[in-house]
């Protein structure tokens, strides 16, 4: 069965890629950091008897031979972190699958249909603001004008590939779209307190919230601070803090939404300088379509009227538009069953996190095992899941994966 010492130990080879001062974990995609990883993936794969390559678009893939004519199944995650974050979300997954798959080699269990493992390329967006890009290659919903988004240093998606070495064009792109896939299967950490809260160290996914990322850039007047009266300013940071505070009053107001201010730019940033332009991210989200655009809505137009009645110009640009998905109900029933096969209380949870499975929404079925987090914490150097929860994932992994192939 499955291996655990073995898993920790390449979880914690992983993490030493990209490691950073503080004990967090910096990996962008098309980074070298990102290609070394990638490399010692590969031969993890390689020492599960997996055949290796590498799609149009840099996902990794490992694949496993079945009966010739039977659909796919897809199982993975990632391995790009988010900027200083923990070394458990994305990999978990990625190394779960693997090490599955190289305990029923080990076994000398055979599987009816072909199986790949998949460690997608750049599922969080952070180098380039725009995530998911090789789940959205491999559902087929990637788009050239996609690549063109650029990175802080204005290097673009197309550029990085071609410098990491995948050059593309539209036909190759089409190449990395997966036809006949009969499901994907993924283990994910938690990022959250519901399993904690029941002392369970693993739980079924029930769905996956849809984020809408947008980009808003307020412009006021950049002025001397001492010789400006407070009458005649046009100081775009207080118009944006007047603007970022009311998203969390509107996200508090329409459960189970939730919006974010990640990141924000203040120009010319000087201590004697007033502020004339201000430029920030929100990250909305929610299991509910509706009430997440309901959240957007709110927000806009009190930005709007903000701008307007404080003679500002208001920019704003959508990053991403992603709908949420619900899992697979057969799938979720397998996987409570696995779950209860290894002796746990069956406790099934929303996902609040995006992940590569919700490209895959009217395409393919999907599933989702979450693995306990300590204290919740996740996209944080303090991140982290116990060995013993890390295995009952991969074992709830490894008998659904059984159950999904026999029918």
């Amino acid at each position: 069965m499955i291996n655990i010492e073995r898993l920790m130990s390449r979880l914690e080879e992983l993490s030493k890629i990209g490691k950073t001062e503080d004990g967090g974990v910096t990996r962008f995609s098309f980074t070298k950091e990102e290609a070394e990883a990638n490399a010692l993936v590969a031969r993890y794969m390689e020492e599960a008897g997996l055949t290796v390559e590498y799609d149009a678009v840099g996902n990794l893939i490992g694949s496993r031979e079945g009966e010739e004519g039977l659909p796919v199944i897809l199982l993975g995650s990632h391995i790009d972190t988010v900027p200083n974050g923990g070394k458990f979300d994305g990999p978990v997954g990625v190394l779960s699958a693997i090490e599955v798959l190289q305990a029923l080699n080990e076994e000398g269990v055979s599987l009816r249909h072909p199986v790949k493992v998949i460690s997608f390329k750049d599922e969080e967006g952070s180098r380039f603001g725009f995530g998911m890009i090789g789940s959205r290659a491999v559902a087929g919903t990637l788009a050239m004008e996609d690549l063109e988004r650029t990175d802080e240093r204005g290097v673009s998606i197309l550029q990085a590939m071609e410098e990491a070495g995948f050059p593309l064009d539209a036909a190759k792109l089409q190449t990395a779209k997966m036809d006949k896939v009969k499901a994907y299967l993924e283990v994910h950490i938690e990022q959250g307190k519901v399993l904690e809260r029941n002392n369970v160290g693993v739980g079924n996914v029930t769905g996956i919230a849809g984020p809408v990322w947008l980009k808003m850039k307020v412009v006021g007047e950049a002025e001397h601070a001492g010789a400006t009266p407070m009458g005649q300013r046009k100081d775009a940071l207080v118009a944006a803090s007047m603007i970022i505070q009311e998203v969390e009053k509107i996200a508090r107001m329409h459960p189970p939404a939730v919006a974010t201010v990640g990141k924000i730019a203040v120009s010319p940033n000087g201590v004697n300088v007033i502020p004339g332009e201000v430029e920030w991210t929100i990250d909305i989200r929610s299991t509910d379509e509706k009430r997440r655009d309901e959240v957007e809505r709110a927000i806009v137009a009190f930005a709007e009227r903000t701008a307007e009645e404080r003679d500002m110009r208001l920019e704003i640009s959508e990053l991403q538009r992603v709908p949420p998905v619900g899992c697979d109900e057969r799938i979720q029933t397998l996987i409570q069953e696995s779950i209860a096969e290894i002796g746990s209380e069956t406790v099934s949870l929303p996902s609040g996190a995006g992940h590569d499975g919700m490209q895959f929404k009217d395409r393919i079925p999907i599933g989702m095992i979450f693995v306990r987090s300590i204290d919740g914490i996740s996209h944080n150097p303090r991140e982290l899941s116990l060995a013993e929860d890390i295995e009952k994932g991969a074992e709830v992994l490894y008998r659904t994966l059984l159950k999904l192939d026999r029918e």
